[in-house]
């Protein structure tokens, strides 16, 4: 297990060391969480690499990672907890064959024996490790009521279940909140955490990156690949091309063994699935201008 990192250049180093580039806001805010143990909340396009913070700090502390991914209809038997109920059937019907009293049988099947931890309340739980990484994923896709029920966990880090009370974590856990900003998060929820809005890099951050995550890739072909996306960025198009789709395209360029980005290769290439709204005419005037200016960032 590795030390929580003191200042906001240990937190830069930490991320770097688990291959995450980041700037020294963002560092900031991710140093902050951790060192007044509150939630952090990274807002932000897909693809931008909100999610990945979590993952790499779980890496580079030692930490567990639970991760909850959220969706439409996601309920507290799904997130939190739920009765085991097949078992409590079982043991009323050895309990009926016992002949023991009615009180005793209820205080024995809702007790934490019969009870199904999911990932919120596995969060409180103390690991050998140290406290986890709890990532609580893509949460504009949840509905509001679901979102209320967040703010007793992310405030005092406990739960509250009728049948036995409330269960708090002896230590907190890292808690990372995403979100794609789908639908506005209540300020309640946000008052709890550290807000940060994670961007798209600038050229030469996320040429950093392309380094990092597709080292193989030839020189010229990532500074022409960061060139053109960059270039995309700049246009009105629904929706923008993040740091995953560069990653992809340029992993997908180099199974094809491009060395170079070229019109042809742009318009023989499978493209990322955000690039496809990308008008044919766009792809070849953008392509010229690429290979033109060999992968300037203007």
């Amino acid at each position: 297990m590795t030390a929580i990192p003191v200042t906001v250049g240990d937190t830069l180093a930490l991320l770097s060391s688990g291959n995450y580039i980041a700037d020294r806001s963002l560092a900031t805010a991710v140093h902050l969480a951790l060192a007044l143990k509150r939630p952090l909340f990274l807002e932000g396009e897909a693809g931008v690499g909100k999610t990945e913070i979590a993952k790499v700090l779980a890496a580079t502390l030692g930490r567990q990672l639970i991760r909850l991914q959220c969706y439409e209809g996601l309920d507290v038997a799904s997130a939190v907890y739920e009765w085991n109920y097949a078992r409590q059937m079982i043991e009323i019907r050895l309990a009926e064959a016992g002949q023991e009293s009615r009180d005793t049988v209820e205080e024995e099947i809702f007790s934490e024996r019969f009870l199904i931890k999911r990932p919120l309340l596995q969060a409180l739980e103390p690991t050998l490790g140290g406290p986890p990484v709890l990532l609580i994923d893509e949460l504009d896709r949840t509905d509001e009521p679901f979102e209320a029920y967040l703010l007793e966990l992310l405030s005092d880090f406990q739960v509250t279940i009728p049948e036995i009370g409330t269960i708090a974590a002896e230590h907190p856990p890292i808690v990372v909140i995403t979100s794609n900003r789908t639908r506005e998060i209540h300020d309640a929820l946000k008052r709890r955490c550290f807000y940060y809005w994670v961007d798209y890099p600038n050229a030469e951050r996320e040429l950093e990156i392309l380094k990092r995550k597709a080292p193989g890739a030839a020189p010229e072909l990532s500074r022409t690949v960061v060139g053109f996306v960059q270039k995309l960025r700049k246009m009105d198009l629904f929706k923008l091309p993040g740091i995953a789709e560069t990653i992809d395209w340029t992993e997908a360029l180099m199974q094809l063994d491009v060395l170079e980005l070229s019109p042809n290769a742009i318009n023989d290439t499978p493209m990322p699935t955000s690039f496809i709204i990308v008008p044919a005419s766009v792809w070849s005037s953008s392509a010229v201008n690429v290979a033109n200016n060999r992968g300037a960032y203007s």
